[in-house]
């Protein structure tokens, strides 16, 4: 064996890791990662979308029972993203936790695992519906909304078309036809003006694209579903989707 094909032989491979695909929005290039978040690169910032923290434990208050590990698995992808890509800043969209009382009732070892994702770096919680307030007793910055260069981070979409905004809220989710069979995943959704992210937490639902609760939010010319893959985001034009 040569000196060069044992230098192949020995680079670790690639192939198994994640591949995002690129969405514009506003003319800034972004990477939309599989899973489900997204990423500035040139600012090296990382977004993600109801994370919906705690959920669980809101659903046991009232009788419903979930098991309580929804925040315990949303911490650990968040976690493997951000040891991957290092980020500079973590933008959080709102209804990072399930109901204003979330924070409070995080467990120790979750808030443990939280302070450490935010150590060493700039942190914004962006206020949502589901959680107006500021986290008590957690570190970052509590925000309206977040505006760099061109881009403006909220939760809720405006109404009417925005020129820059990304936002999450809606949960989206994609429903296509592939090898015989359908095919539901959540996804981001965008025409280039406009992106919208799916749920990042463990126990959030996803609303079908297709949902009137879109209409009139995007250009026809421009849409886009971004299907989450297992390891890639597909890329889904309007003709492709079907509703539930």
């Amino acid at each position: 064996m040569t000196t060069l094909m044992r230098r192949r032989a020995a680079k670790p491979s690639t192939s198994t890791l994640p591949e995002p695909a690129l969405v514009g929005v506003a003319g800034v290039v972004l990477e939309a990662f599989p899973e489900g978040a997204l990423w500035w690169a040139d600012r090296r910032l990382l977004v993600v979308a109801d994370l919906h923290f705690e959920k669980g434990s809101a659903f046991a208050r009232r009788g419903q029972m979930l098991p309580p590990y929804d925040t315990a698995e949303t911490l650990a992808r968040l976690a493997r993203l951000i040891a991957r890509l290092a980020p500079r800043t973590v933008v959080a969209l709102g209804d990072s936790f399930h109901d204003d009382g979330g924070a409070a009732r995080l467990s120790q070892r979750d808030r443990a695992a939280l302070a450490t994702l935010q150590a060493g770096r700039e942190w914004i919680w962006i206020a949502g519906n589901h959680d107006q307030a500021a986290p008590d007793g957690l570190g970052g910055a509590h925000l309206d909304e977040l505006a760099i260069g061109p881009v403006v981070f909220r939760h809720e979409p405006g109404s009417g078309e925005t020129y820059g905004e990304v936002a999450g809220h809606l949960h989206p989710a994609a429903r296509v036809a592939g090898r015989g069979k359908w095919v539901r995943r959540r996804c981001f959704v965008g025409d280039g003006d406009r992106l919208v992210l799916p749920a990042f937490g463990a126990y959030a639902g996803g609303l079908n694209v297709l949902d009137r609760a879109f209409a009139g939010l995007f250009r026809a010319a421009g849409f886009r579903a971004f299907m989450l893959g297992e390891d890639r985001v597909y890329p889904v034009g309007r003709k492709m989707l079907r509703r539930d």
